[in-house]
C-alpha cells in the first residue's frame, strides 16, 4: 500500500511525498509545477530540479509542520495516531493551519 501525499504551495500543486514501504522517503516536484512562471521552493533545503529527493528519515522542512506539546497530545488522540509516526499526522493534519505557504494533503491509498 503506497502512502503519500500532495503538497501544495499557495494552493499550488508542487509535488509529491511518498513513505516508502521499505523504509524512508521520496520527494519530487512535479514536472508541470518546475516550468510554472514564479514556481518556489519547497524549502531551501528542497530546491527546484526534476531529481526525486530521498531520506531516511522525514524531510526536515515536512516534519517542522507538525505540532507539538499538547496540540501535537490532541491530534494523536483525536486521530488515533502513534505519537512517534510523523509522516501520518503530517497527512492527516498538514492541510490547514500550518505556518507559511505549503499544505500537504493525504492521497488516499489505491
Amino acid at each position: 500500500m503506497k502512502l503519500a501525499a500532495a503538497v501544495y504551495v499557495r494552493d499550488c500543486l508542487a509535488g509529491e511525498l511518498e513513505k516508502l514501504e521499505t523504509g524512508g522517503f521520496v520527494f519530487h516536484y512535479h514536472p508541470s509545477y518546475l516550468v510554472e512562471p514564479g514556481a518556489r521552493a519547497v524549502s531551501l533545503t528542497l530546491p527546484l530540479r526534476a531529481d526525486p529527493y530521498r531520506a531516511d528519515q522525514l524531510f526536515p522542512f515536512f516534519y517542522g509542520l507538525l505540532a507539538e506539546g499538547a496540540a501535537k497530545d490532541l491530534q494523536c488522540r483525536t486521530f488515533k495516531i502513534d505519537p512517534d509516526d510523523g509522516f501520518t499526522r503530517l497527512i492527516k493534519t498538514g492541510h490547514s493551519d500550518t505556518i507559511g505557504a505549503v499544505t500537504v494533503h493525504e492521497i488516499p491509498a489505491s
